[in-house]
């Protein structure tokens, strides 16, 4: 087939050097090690021809449900009709969210071409809901296609992926509104820097968050995403997470450069916020390659796919419980801690809205509540624990007498602390981290986070000595180091992702897995070669020193300290108070 068969809808006058065929014109390898690498290098990049081919290959092995329609099913469909009616005529779904078609360096009509495929596919794939990345994904597609049909059957086969565990395209609200929480939890962790001007700039960072997939599939110029196309139909959805947070990298980089992040307290409407960005991506060309581009997203050192599905997974299990699962008018972030009505004698407003910022996204939309505090219920363990379990997450907050403020976000309720029986032993998950705002403002999360290498997922063992795995014998210190950690649960069913739980991690050390603990005499947060934080029965003195869990420095401005109140806060749901 002559290579313009596979042009026929593309502009060659809008391509620059892409119109220009070089390198390599065959490509024969299975090998999926060897082909990710391949596509990561972009080996098919520079051959129109070759990488409409290679495309046609990769898409024809994706693992799809019996029933997939084809080319043959869209001629049978649109006749002899194929690019003759006019585009108003042909309205995009509703679906699509007010998404428009990207030119790509499409001819005119090709634009309708589009209309008419994604119209078909709606007929074909009822179940589809909300679906604002089709337009892209289909021009795209079309790009590389012989004709309508085979752009049908190719973005077909991508709606009908039935891997385990492997998709490349939100089809409901459900779906998409998860992908905004995870790429929120993602920026969060991962682009600390960039994530921290927007909470700065944007008056609702979730809402900034939500356009994360159209700075991908939609903003980026063709050379570009094209690039990502490579990748992303060898590698799946992930790539998606990893080249947006590439692009959130390089806007904070322009932003410092430029000289224009906003002084405190000048906060732009999220929408002017979600423009610059948009507008960054656009005119991406200017200052970074495609390469670079690439380069940036795979330095990223994030966690398996596995890992970020069972993450996507818990967030649309939090969405579900919120009865948030079609589209609705989204809730602003900001409204969950009203500077009119919250209260603190540790924080002020502007610091507790800096530490939500830090919270999981599922937690985002929750008020907070004031549980426990020592200048009401007094300086007693005993009252501690019965206000405080039963509630899940909670945030420690504690002021010193030499006027430094520490806490931890601490993901588990303290009620988990009696399976240790009497025993002083460590609890809770990865989402756990501690801070302190003054004397500066600083978050320290767990250290697998940021060093992956510390973990390696372990297989079923069940067949496997039980006893590999058993806590070793309670050798607690003054410190409180060396305790027992919670068993991990038998149950494979109830693994959880790893910012949500140790447990399906084999760890070269227990001591990057020391959470949180409690007893009668004793909290503790963090271990490991010391305590993060450790408060004494009567709540009235502390310790602070490095651990390896977070890898923390000590969090006051010196180690022991002598505590002048201490306040426990809840999340209360307000989207579940409302219905």
């Amino acid at each position: 087939m002559a290579e313009e068969d596979y042009g026929c809808f593309v502009d060659w006058t809008q391509m620059g050097d892409l119109a220009k065929s070089s390198g390599t014109s065959k490509l024969d390898i299975k090998d999926p090690v060897e082909l990710k690498k391949l596509a990561r290098q972009g080996h098919w990049a520079k051959n129109h021809k070759l990488r409409a081919q290679v495309y046609q290959q990769l898409i024809k092995a994706i693992p799809c449900r019996t029933v997939t329609p084809d080319a043959e099913v869209y001629r049978d469909l649109m006749g002899d009709d194929t690019g003759k009616k006019a585009l108003s005529a042909i309205p995009l779904p509703d679906f699509v969210d007010g998404s428009a078609v990207p030119h790509y360096c499409l001819k005119a009509d090709a634009v309708t071409a589009v209309h008419r495929v994604i119209s078909c596919l709606a007929g074909q794939f009822p179940d589809i809901s909300h679906c604002p990345a089709l337009p892209a994904l289909t021009a795209l597609l079309l790009h590389f296609s012989a004709d309508e049909a085979q752009c049908f059957e190719h973005v077909s086969h991508l709606l009908a992926c039935n891997e385990p565990g492997r998709r490349f395209v939100d089809q409901t609200f459900l779906a998409y509104e998860s992908s905004c929480m995870t790429f929120g939890d993602l920026a969060n962790k991962y682009c600390p820097a960039a994530h921290k001007i927007i909470v700065a700039t944007a008056q609702d960072v979730v809402e900034v968050y939500s356009d994360w997939q159209r700075w991908v599939l939609g903003d980026l110029p063709f050379s570009h995403v094209a690039r990502v196309l490579d990748v992303f139909l060898v590698e799946g959805y992930k790539v998606l997470y990893r080249v947006a947070l590439a692009l959130l990298k390089f806007y904070r980089k322009q932003k410092a450069g430029a000289g224009t992040q906003q002084s405190e307290g000048q906060k732009q409407d999220s929408a002017g916020v979600k423009a610059e960005i948009q507008a960054f991506v656009k005119a991406i060309s200017s200052c970074i390659t495609p390469d670079k581009l690439l380069e940036k997203a795979f330095s990223i050192r994030l966690f398996s796919r596995k890992e970020i599905t069972l993450l996507q997974l818990t967030n649309e299990k939090s969405l579900q419980q919120k009865g948030i699962t079609v589209k609705q008018k989204r809730r602003n972030v900001q409204l969950a801690l009203n500077p009119d009505t919250f209260s603190s004698e540790v924080v002020s407003a502007k610091e507790m809205k800096d530490i939500w910022s830090w919270i999981p996204e599922r937690f985002a939309l929750c008020e907070p509540q004031l549980l426990f505090t020592t200048s009401t219920h007094g300086c007693s363990l005993n009252r501690f624990y019965a206000h405080v379990e039963g509630y899940e997450p909670t945030l420690l907050l504690i002021r010193t007498c030499q006027s430094d403020v520490c806490g931890a976000f601490l993901s588990t309720d303290w009620e988990e602390r009696k399976r240790g029986g009497n025993k002083l032993s460590f609890f809770g998950t990865g989402e756990c981290f501690v801070f302190r705002l003054k004397p500066e403002m600083e978050r320290y999360e767990w250290v697998v986070i940021c060093h992956p290498e510390l973990a390696s997922t372990i297989k079923a063992q069940s067949s496997e000595d039980p006893a590999k795995d058993e806590a070793p014998p309670d050798r607690q210190n003054s410190d409180g180091n060396s305790l027992p950690v919670e068993r991990p649960a038998a149950d494979p069913s109830d693994r959880l992702s790893p910012f949500l739980s140790a447990r399906h991690f084999h760890l070269n050390s227990r001591n990057t897995s020391m959470f949180m603990a409690g007893n009668f005499d004793s909290i503790i947060v963090g271990g490991g070669e010391g305590n993060a934080l450790y408060i004494d029965g009567e709540l009235n003195h502390g310790h602070t020193a490095r651990c390896t869990t977070f890898d923390n420095p000590p969090l006051c401005s010196t180690e022991s300290f002598q505590v002048a109140l201490l306040e426990v806060w809840g999340f209360k749901d307000t989207m579940a108070s409302d219905r």
